[in-house]
């Protein structure tokens, strides 16, 4: 019989009022196995029981709390090959990334077990004569942290590692589709020292589960990873407790490829940005915005790159890019795609559905030509092996179309240009820039997050986290006769 696979309720491994098939989108053949959907009882436990453990994980020694996140930090990198398997096999990224997707979330780990460390209060002088100030940062109380399916243990690491490691509770609702990862995850936290209930895991849907979460009086913040209406909608949510809110939402991220580029840098970095992880990314560079002067002779490499991209199961050697995640996502790629031909784009490659030897969700890596920064394909996140190239008349229009978007996540440029690398990275509208690099890729140790629909409240990663993941006390301490 097939595996059922329990949520972490108050510190207990319970089945719920249901279970999801958990399907391989390189193999539809391949079930991975059933995860149980938690009901609303268990989430109004899970919630009680959290608020006292957290207590209790308040008062754990400062290196006591460190070991606890340099242990998971550490297994998580000793087993990047196992649980990148299995993270590939649920979510579909070829296993190079899927491997160090997870490689990278214990180092979230080990660098949060490091600021556990490094929680440094203020002082000042009071205005006041024989007054002193301390100004201390204080856990924020219960996290819920909803993640995403692209990166499902990457972007749930950034989320609890912080959380855990600034005192917090963590009620932990992941996507559905990627139910294996957080389940594989979780078992590796519970096994710390750490208060019962202290990290929970509650799957089910967002129309159930999520909604109850959000709304629920007994969060005190809520870190979100998803689509601008789901962000939206959370915030709404939220208001009515006065809840704290961080979101990163949606992008339509854009690479400009200027006329003194390296060409086969630009088209190495346009391939990577946006076909890798087949275009699922939120860092992902589907404009692609082409200085006229090079416009023919970079087409004419990116489409024989395109072309030659490997795309099949995750798990097989050479494979440079997997299936999409699931049929919903497959059809709503194919919708753009029609979108795209009728708003008078070219498109020169790509864009099908691909009949493999395994039945799963493949499609080729797309091009479209002869577009606009009007059309709906360069508005829209897509989140699709696709790419637009959008001509640009010099660097000044070039800017200009990056800069033409709702959202503003990350941004790049392609130059040798030392004064126009200068004047993007000042000029471009987007939390992230990137010279000469890929949009999709960024550090642990340094602020991320975006503008505009991009991003909603305080940044992620890094010492930035502390700012949403805490709360500032500010103590006034009279300092009587000295003796």
């Amino acid at each position: 019989m097939t595996q059922i696979h329990k949520n972490l309720i108050a510190g207990e491994w319970l089945t719920g009022e249901g279970e999801i098939e958990n399907v391989n989108p390189s193999d539809l053949s391949d079930i991975i196995g059933l995860f149980a959907q938690a009901d609303a009882d268990q989430l109004e436990a899970t919630l009680d029981q959290a608020r006292v453990a957290q207590q209790a994980w308040a008062t754990y020694g400062i290196e006591r709390k460190q070991a606890v996140l340099n242990a998971i930090g550490t297994e998580l990198m000793a087993r990047a090959d196992e649980l990148g398997t299995l993270l590939s096999r649920e979510e579909g990224k070829p296993f190079a990334e899927g491997r160090g997707e997870v490689y990278r979330a214990g180092q979230f780990f080990t660098y949060y077990a490091a600021e556990c460390l490094r929680q440094l209060g203020e002082n000042a002088e009071s205005v006041r004569p024989g007054v002193e100030v301390d100004v201390r940062r204080e856990p924020v109380g219960v996290v819920a942290v909803i993640s995403p399916w692209n990166f499902p243990t990457a972007t749930a690491s950034w989320k609890i590692a912080p959380a855990l490691c600034y005192g917090n509770a963590v009620v932990w609702k992941p996507a559905n589709i990627t139910p294996a990862s957080a389940v594989a995850l979780t078992e590796i936290i519970s096994r710390q020292d750490i208060p019962k209930g202290l990290f929970s895991l509650v799957m089910g849907s967002g129309r159930s589960i999520g909604q109850r979460l959000v709304e629920n009086p007994k969060v005190n913040a809520i870190s979100f990873t998803g689509s601008v209406p789901v962000g939206k909608s959370i915030a709404a949510a939220a208001i009515g407790n006065l809840t704290k809110v961080q979101m990163e939402m949606g992008s339509k991220n854009a690479l400009a490829v200027m006329d003194d580029a390296d060409l086969d840098l630009a088209v190495t970095l346009a391939l990577g940005g946006a076909f890798g992880g087949s275009g699922q990314k939120c860092t992902a560079s589907s404009r692609l915005v082409v200085h006229a002067a090079i416009h023919d002779a970079f087409v004419d490499k990116l489409v024989a790159g395109a072309r030659a991209m490997k795309v099949g199961h995750a798990l097989e050697d050479g494979v440079q890019m997997g299936p999409v995640v699931s049929q919903q996502q497959l059809d709503e790629n194919l919708t753009y795609v029609d979108l795209g031909k009728s708003e008078g784009a070219e498109l020169v490659c790509g864009g099908a559905r691909l009949e493999l030897n395994k039945q799963g969700y493949y499609m080729s890596p797309g091009v479209f030509l002869n577009t606009s920064n009007d059309m709906r394909i360069n508005r829209e996140e897509m989140f699709a092996p696709l790419a637009s190239v959008i001509k640009a008349d010099g660097y000044e229009h070039a800017l200009s179309i990056v800069n033409d978007t709702q959202f503003g996540l990350t941004s790049g440029i392609v130059t040798t240009s030392l004064a126009r690398a200068s004047h993007f990275r000042r000029h471009a509208q987007s939390g992230c820039v990137m010279v000469n690099l890929p949009t999709a890729g960024t550090d642990y140790h340094v602020p991320f997050g975006g503008r505009g629909d991009s991003s909603y409240g305080p940044r992620e990663q890094g010492k930035a986290a502390a700012e949403f993941y805490t709360t500032v006390k500010t103590a006034y301490i009279a300092a009587g006769d000295a003796v």
